[in-house]
């Protein structure tokens, strides 16, 4: 009798924990992710390492917020480790709330624990409702809440995410005390080097570039294999390459598909241009958003144009 054929392994995900992160709402996101094995990491870095090194499947990091912009330590370390791509987007709103061990009163509330990002985003709640707070730094948006309930923190109180009611006995003293009712982190689904996914019309390329040298126009140029084919930018920022003052790469997110004719020509207009380009992938936008261009900056028009040229080199008649 022919045994039992076993079950496929479960594929992992390493996040960015403990459980009741932005992260891992972002993770929760991800249709294949759902029924396998979720691994809770301390920081970016050993997210990555596990792809890497091809424990993890992929890594959920956050890429960038909307109060804040960009998350220069997922900036640096998709710079700096080869071998990744990011195969997917995900937005989570941001909103906290503020817990505390049962029986606590909000008017009871003289010390608040919360990590400095989080802080900062709630500092007009904070500025009215507890006038005379004091903060207490913690390690992340959890770790705040983990320290009044194990008893390691000082603090009467914490500022969390609301998934952290899911996962611990804590009490709610107050929801939605965040001071931008828009706020919305956007978080990249990253794997190992592989094939982009197919172009689906909404898509976006991120790339890392770095200028050839410090002269006048440097970066004009850099931004012009981008204008010149009608491809819009909704990220640019530029970090520290570390090696001496005044040396800085650019973080690029462009509309569009590395398959569509006028991306392609950009990025081989990148590649003559930079020292050194990261491509880092092409993959459908969160929203969904169709990006939209010119007729001139069609793939036929470019297509077009390249058999033009080929016809003049060629000596074809009436060319």
């Amino acid at each position: 009798m022919p045994e039992p054929e076993s079950a496929p392994a479960l594929r992992q995900y390493s996040y960015l924990g403990p459980a009741g992160t932005f992260t891992e709402a972002a993770l929760a996101q991800v249709p294949e992710a759902r029924g396998q094995r979720w691994k809770s990491v301390h920081n970016v870095g050993e997210a990555l390492a596990d792809v890497v090194e091809g424990s993890s499947h992929a890594a959920m990091i956050a890429i960038e917020n909307s109060v804040d912009g960009g998350v220069s330590t997922a900036q640096d370390a998709l710079a700096t480790i080869p071998g990744l791509r990011i195969i997917g987007e995900y937005l989570v709103p941001v909103d906290f709330v503020l817990v505390a061990r049962p029986g606590v009163r909000l008017e009871d509330v003289k010390l608040v624990s919360a990590h400095p990002v989080a802080y900062a985003q709630c500092l007009q709640w904070l500025s009215r409702s507890l006038p005379e707070h004091a903060h207490i730094p913690a390690a992340s948006n959890v770790a705040s809440a983990l320290g009044i309930l194990e008893g390691t923190s000082d603090a009467d109180a914490a500022i969390s995410p609301p998934g952290i009611l899911d996962h611990h006995e804590l009490d709610l003293l107050a929801e939605k005390i965040g001071d931008n009712d828009n706020a919305v982190t956007r978080f990249v689904l990253v794997g190992r080097t592989v094939a982009p996914p197919p172009a689906t019309g909404a898509d976006k390329t991120s790339l890392i570039v770095e200028l050839p040298d410090d002269h006048p126009g440097a970066l004009l140029e850099m931004l012009e294999q981008f204008a010149t084919r009608g491809i819009n930018l909704s990220l640019l920022a530029s970090r520290p390459i570390g090696d001496s003052l005044g040396r800085y790469r650019f973080v690029i997110d462009a509309d569009g598909h590395i398959q569509d004719e006028r991306m392609a020509d950009a990025l081989m207009g990148l590649r003559r241009f930079s020292p050194k380009v990261i491509f880092l992938g092409s993959y459908p936008r969160a929203d969904r958003s169709i990006v939209r261009y010119s007729e001139r900056y069609a793939d036929d028009v470019f297509v077009e144009a390249r058999d033009w040229l080929r016809g003049l080199l060629s000596g074809e008649p009436g060319v």
